[in-house]
Order: structure tokens, then sequence, then C-alpha cells
């Protein structure tokens, strides 16, 4: 069996269990972290930071965690809106007067987080540079037309939904969203998560692995049954491990952090607005994430979704997973917090492993709620 390292409270023995089986069957390496009440009740890691598996996994490990990112851009917005600095019902054009072209005003704030604005994609190729160029990839979006009518319809906005938000956030604050992550997020909570990496961090990374028999040219691609990658978006493996990703602020899919830096994050979620001490948002404020934005099948993804603000809903839970195989669970009314973070990708339509994860991690919420 693998070599797990970390700790764990004995009611959760079933969570590094999972993680173990998980590198068993082939995983590269990874970190799983369940917070309860904003504490931490396991908090483990073991495997291997390189597709070699020369280097081992350790405690302060980091890795491209994709689409989790997407819930810490979201939280940033949470936060502004319940300052009463950042409308969600405004339009966009508001913040951002240039997004008002091509027939784009009456996209509202809500729209970008609850990926219904119409705007899944780039209209045109855009490469990694384009990525990287933050004037360049908001530029392009502000100038081309909605594929759909705003808030009629969901899709989900795999990279462009952070462009999106995280601009409306630039315009509002006069700050980067990796800016104000640091400031206002992170830093208050300590917790080692970047929106931007600074290449003092560079020696800690675990670079992304492909699926077996997959090169580093393998590209991102939508999880649903017919999954391919978007056209002239499609992000590949050896994207992800070069040096421009780490550093580019991509507030839907760059963020670098670990299972312990998720899941502390994302306990402000779960505890009402506040962890470690630290208040972020009001209980009210926390609690506009699961206001349902759509309910259908999504347009991009094939299958039913539910998107609320900045999240995906799942039931009474909410949160976020992505290409990676990384993820974050949030459960509110149990006050936790359960994330999944690997550097090694799978096939999409092979991964189940963050959600195998999550129902270990409820076995031992039951023995001990009891």
């Amino acid at each position: 069996m693998a070599d797990i390292q970390g700790t764990y409270d004995d009611l959760f023995s079933a969570v590094p269990l999972k993680l173990a089986e998980l590198l068993d069957a082939g995983d590269a390496g990874g970190s799983v972290a369940v917070f309860v009440d904003g504490e931490p009740v396991v908090d483990v890691w073991g495997g291997f930071t390189d597709a070699t598996r020369t280097v081992a996994w350790q405690r302060d490990t980091l890795t491209c965690v994709w689409s989790v990112t997407k819930t810490m851009t979201a939280l940033c917005a949470l936060m502004l809106a319940d300052r009463g600095v950042l409308d969600l019902d405004a339009p966009v054009a508001r913040y951002w007067p240039e997004f008002a072209a091509a027939g784009k005003e009456e996209v509202r704030v809500r729209h970008l987080l609850s990926h219904t604005a119409g705007l899944p994609e780039w209209d045109e190729p855009v490469t990694l540079d384009d990525f990287c160029d933050w004037s360049s990839a908001t530029g392009l979006l502000a100038a081309q037309s909605p594929r759909w009518e705003p808030g009629a319809d969901g899709g989900y906005h795999s990279l462009t939904q952070g462009f999106l938000v995280g601009e409306v956030l630039r315009r509002v604050t006069g700050r980067t969203v990796g800016e104000f992550f640091a400031e206002e997020v992170s830093g208050p909570l300590g917790a080692d998560f970047h929106i931007g990496l600074p290449a003092e961090h560079d020696d800690r990374v675990a670079r992304v692995t492909p699926p077996p028999g997959k090169d580093e040219d393998y590209a991102a691609s939508a999880p649903g049954p017919d999954a391919k990658p978007a056209s002239g978006t499609g992000v590949r493996v050896r994207d992800g491990n070069s040096v421009a990703w780490r550093r580019a602020q991509i507030p839907a899919a760059s963020g670098f952090g670990n299972a312990r830096s998720v899941a502390l994050v994302q306990s402000v979620m779960a505890c009402g607005g506040t962890a470690k001490g630290v208040r972020l948002l009001s209980e009210a404020g926390a609690e506009r994430a699961r206001e349902a934005q759509f309910e259908g099948e999504d347009r991009v993804l094939g299958i039913p979704m539910r998107w609320g603000l900045g999240y995906g809903l799942f039931g009474t839970t909410y949160g976020w997973g992505g290409w990676g195989g990384s993820l974050v669970m949030i459960d509110p009314d149990a006050r936790m917090v359960v994330a999944f973070v690997t550097n090694q990708v799978r096939e999409p339509a092979e991964e189940t492993r963050g959600l195998d994860v999550v129902m270990s991690a409820y076995d031992g919420l039951q023995g001990l709620r009891r």
C-alpha cells in the first residue's frame, strides 16, 4: 500500500485509505484535507511530484488545481458584494464600460458568476500567450457577441469566467484577482494558495502528469460524455507545467495550492463566513453562493447542471472540480469541506476520484456526529 503522510482523526481513516488506493492504482501524487468547523480532521498526502516517481510529495507541495481556482475567484466576488461595493444585479458595463459592445449591454454581473453570460469561449483561436496577457484576453471578450441570450441559458465558461469576473473585480478594487486574494483572503487566513505563483515557490510545485499513454501535449477537455477540447482554447499539460502559466493570473484555472489550503479557504463558506477567527463574509453573504441561477442541461458540458453564484450546486452541497481531477466540496449544513488535490490527470470519462474521496469523508462525519 502507498505510504501516506500527515494526520487524521481515527473516525476519518477511510480518507487516507482512499488516497492510498488512488496512488496504488497509478496516480502520481496528491493530498486530501477534510475540515469540520474550520479545523482539520484530515490532512494527508502521498505519492510523487514528478512523472518519474523520484521526488516524494511533501507537506508543503503545491500543484495547479485547475478549475478549483474558480471557487477562490467566486469568494472574492462574493466578498465585494457583501461589502456593498459590487452589485450582482448591475450590468457588467457599469464597472467595465467597454464590455457593453456587441449586444452585451444587459449582461449582469451574476451572469458572469453563473456561466449564463453566453461567452463560454473566445470567438477566435487564443494561445497561452493570450491567456498570460490580461489586456488581450479581456479585450477580446469585451468585443465579442454573446452566443445566447444572457441569463436565459447556461454553458460552462471554462477559461473565460475567470477573466470576466476578474476584470470586474479589477475595475472595482484597482487590484488584480491575485492581489486581492493574497491581501484579503489567503494572507489573513494563512492559506498557502496563490493565483499568480511567485518564483520563490517554484521548487515546491508538483508537475502535472498526463494520463497513462499520453504525453504533455494532452489537452484539456470538458468532462461531458462527448468530451473534446474547446475550439481554439485547448490547454495542454505542458502549458500547465510552464513558467508562464505559473506566473499568469488565469482566475478560472491557474491557482496553485494543496488540499489543506483549499479546504481552509473554503471553510469560510462552510462556516457562515468565518474561519480561523477571521471573518470574510457575513452569514448571509456566504449563503448567497447557494442561490440557484440556472438549472438545466449545460450547453457546453452536455449534462444537467445547477449553477449558483460561482459554484456548482449539488443537492445541499456545492463546490467545483476540474480537468486535472482536483475538487472541493462544501457542506454548510455539516460545516464541512473536503478537498482533493492531485497532479495526476485522468481521462474525463474515468474521473470519479474526487467524489470517491468525498464519500469516504462522509463515513467519518457520521461517526463524528453520533
